[in-house]
């Protein structure tokens, strides 16, 4: 890792460190140890199966509550304390990007891409709304000393009565 990336803001360390798709090699353990070991992250016996249960479908919405269950059915031996704590440490380097739905839940995306969201209020699911269909007006100013790191938008929808 170079010590450049280690002052960057998080935002800017993970487009630097962001895994590329043309990166893996289709082996979903291999594919997690060399993006763990990419950004940084020592692979353990924890994070190496909670990154094969999180990059090895493809892009996926999860919560925490929804990567315990998942590692339970699995037989991973983890606490959701551990679940929290991994996630977070993964989206500190930029493999997952959180998004927020409501003050209580957040959703960890493994697309990193710039992207928005529709949040479907019935099913409590999150799905990808290509960075192209969405135009976001005028951006306010931040406050001196800041800069803006992404815009999110979450389109909330609802069945039609």
């Amino acid at each position: 890792m170079q010590t450049r990336t280690m002052v960057m803001p998080p935002a800017k360390a993970a487009v630097v460190h962001a895994p590329q798709r043309a990166d893996l090699n289709g082996c979903p353990w291999h594919d997690v140890k060399s993006m763990l070991r990419r950004v940084g992250l020592r692979p353990t016996r924890q994070r190496m199966a909670l990154g094969w249960i999180l990059f090895g479908k493809g892009d996926r919405h999860l919560t925490a509550e929804m990567l315990y269950e998942e590692a339970s059915r699995a037989k991973v031996p983890v606490s959701l304390a551990t679940i929290y704590n991994t996630l977070h440490q993964f989206t500190e380097v930029g493999l997952l990007r959180q998004v927020g739905v409501d003050g209580s839940k957040a959703y960890f995306d493994t697309n990193v891409s710039a992207h928005h969201h529709f949040f479907v209020e019935d099913g409590n699911e999150l799905v990808d709304i290509p960075d192209t269909d969405v135009a976001v007006g005028k951006a306010p100013m931040p406050p001196a000393g800041y800069e803006i790191a992404r815009i999110d938008v979450v389109v909330r929808l609802r069945k039609k009565s």
